[in-house]
């Protein structure tokens, strides 16, 4: 079974929209220097409670930013599997990944099966 046009196309919209809005979310982070990127993070002060502040929000937005990034990443590969006409096939197995799952999370690369079995489930 392969799948139609028209739950592709639906499908490659899904992903294009959402991969505008982790740009947008990881381009609040950083801001365009001469060199390249630099990340932006908030300044609390000087004082050592002010700092730790500073510390926590620095980890929590760098957590969020890897996040993004990871995102951005499987919805890029995503993208390159459905212009290489592979999208939809699992990585492990080489079968057909569920609709249902792909209409659920588009970057699927694995079937259920695989997934279960590759993570302990």
């Amino acid at each position: 079974m392969t799948f139609d046009p028209t739950f592709l196309k639906k499908i490659e919209e899904k992903l294009l929209a959402e991969k505008e809005k982790v740009e947008h979310e990881l381009a609040e982070f950083t801001v365009k220097t001469g060199a390249g990127q630099e990340i932006v993070f908030p300044e609390y002060g000087d004082q050592s409670g002010e700092n730790a502040a500073e510390v926590a929000s620095f980890d929590s937005d760098l957590s969020l930013k890897n996040v993004l990034n990871d995102t951005l990443r499987d919805i890029n590969s995503s993208l390159k599997r459905l212009s290489e006409n592979t999208y939809g096939i699992c990585k492990y197995c080489g079968q057909e990944i569920s609709r249902e799952r792909l209409e659920i999370r588009p970057t699927s690369s694995s079937c259920i099966d695989c997934k279960k079995k590759f993570s302990g489930e």
